[in-house]
């Protein structure tokens, strides 16, 4: 039987792009409320990545054993298992070690959930309707991260006031939630995915294209120079984005903005988003107008120079939230802006033979990238303080100019032809 794509495709992606958020971005919020040091927290959430490192290592299995489709609703129902398995660790005596083994369990599914949901779309889609569901997809996936980052949030600063400021209820509800809408996507999508003949387990040897994978990546040119690029082109970012929700959540008398979980969630769970997705819809039209090289430096600039927004924040210590909202709009639109061309580099160094697997694994050292300066970035905000942190994150945004002169990128590259 025959479906309709947006009765699956919205769904789908909005199933990606939520445990996404909610392990890197709502667990951060989380654990701030329940009394965690920004170091601990740092740590602990940088960890996560781990799943996304070395995705590409177990992506040919989720491809050759079983179906696709067996591969998502199995992935999502251990998503909402693993949701509700955080909800009620939050309340005991040992919720830190148990809510963080159910985070790890969620990573892992949503990582593998990924792999399969990006597969299934090119087998249940025809071709022409596949570039017309692009934007679909990837729209979906930002309404997820409003969902998580804004929505759920919000619900959490809304029931903690409900309930005498008690975040420990307020947070077991919001994963109870989660897991009851997660699981319910498992249901839809189990009766509404269709069955594309071509989703069949293929159980003949792949060792040799495996090995070959690997080899043909190490062998692509200029090789040095990307690896350093994709690790280091976000070694600010990835320290600023562990740091800045505590800030803004840290009482002013600590260093921090005072802001409600409310506030915060709204600020980047509504305003953040959509002007990140905004940036990223104009980075796209003008490279696809002029290319990616003709770009790269203004996207490099906006991406990099908006961090200078919390450097504000920490020493000038605005009260007014509309101050804060617009400046967390600037950094997140020029950060939207910006990404294009990060990604748009990804999809060139990916190219060839292999460029599925090479751009997944590109996407693994994207992730490490992010998880290693993300480790230390909280203990190191603990022994400077914010200002000279945020200051310090500006000066780690210098390694990324000085590898972004040393890309070599096709004139034409990214521009769509006429």
């Amino acid at each position: 039987m025959k479906r309709n794509p947006w009765s699956w495709v919205p769904s789908l992606y909005f199933a990606e792009g939520l445990p996404y958020v909610l392990v890197m971005t709502v667990s951060v919020i989380m654990y701030k409320n329940l009394g965690l040091s920004n170091g601990d927290i740092a740590l602990y959430t940088s960890w996560l990545y781990l799943p996304w490192v070395i995705k590409p290592f177990w992506s040919p299995f989720v491809d050759i054993l079983g179906t696709k489709r067996i591969w998502i609703t199995a992935m999502q129902i251990l998503i909402g298992a693993g949701l509700a398995g955080i909800a009620f660790s939050i309340p005991t005596s040992f919720f830190i070690q148990a809510s963080l083994s159910f985070f790890w369990l969620l990573a892992f599914a949503s990582a593998t959930h990924d792999i399969a949901a990006d597969g299934f779309y090119m087998l249940g889609l025809p071709e022409e309707h596949q570039s017309l569901f692009v934007g679909i997809r990837s729209t979906f996936y930002r309404i997820s991260m409003i969902a998580g980052q804004g929505g759920l949030v919000v619900l959490a600063g809304w029931l903690a006031q409900s309930f005498d400021n008690d975040f420990v209820f307020a947070w077991s509800m919001v994963f109870y939630v989660a897991s009851g809408l997660f699981l319910a996507i498992a249901a839809w999508h189990l009766f509404i995915l269709p069955h594309p003949t071509t989703d069949c387990s293929r159980t003949n040897s792949v060792g040799r294209d495996f090995v070959r994978v690997f080899t043909t990546f190490i062998q692509k040119k200029e090789l040095l120079v990307s690896i350093l690029f994709i690790l280091f082109f976000r070694f600010g970012e990835a320290q600023l984005a562990k740091i800045a929700s505590p800030f803004l959540l840290d009482a002013r008398s600590v260093g921090g903005l005072g802001l409600s979980t409310t506030q915060v969630g709204f600020i980047y769970g509504t305003v953040g988003v959509l002007m990140l997705l905004l940036g990223g819809i104009l980075g796209g039209i003008l490279v696809s107008r002029d290319g990616l090289k003709y770009w790269l430096w203004p996207m490099v600039i906006a991406m990099n120079l908006p961090d200078l927004v919390y450097v504000f924040f920490a020493y000038a210590r605005p009260e007014s939230f509309l101050t804060a909202c617009g400046g967390v709009a600037l950094e997140q639109f020029g950060y939207g802006f910006g990404f294009t061309a990060f990604m748009l580099y990804l999809i060139y160094f990916a190219e060839g033979e292999y460029k599925t697997a090479h751009y997944a694994i590109c996407t693994g050292l994207m992730a490490l990238g992010m998880m290693l300066p993300g480790m230390f970035s909280g203990y190191l905000q603990e022994w400077m303080g914010y200002p000279l942190f945020f200051v310090w994150v500006c000066f780690c945004t210098v390694p990324g100019f000085l590898l972004t002169a040393l890309l070599k990128i096709p004139d034409g590259f990214g521009r769509k032809e006429e």
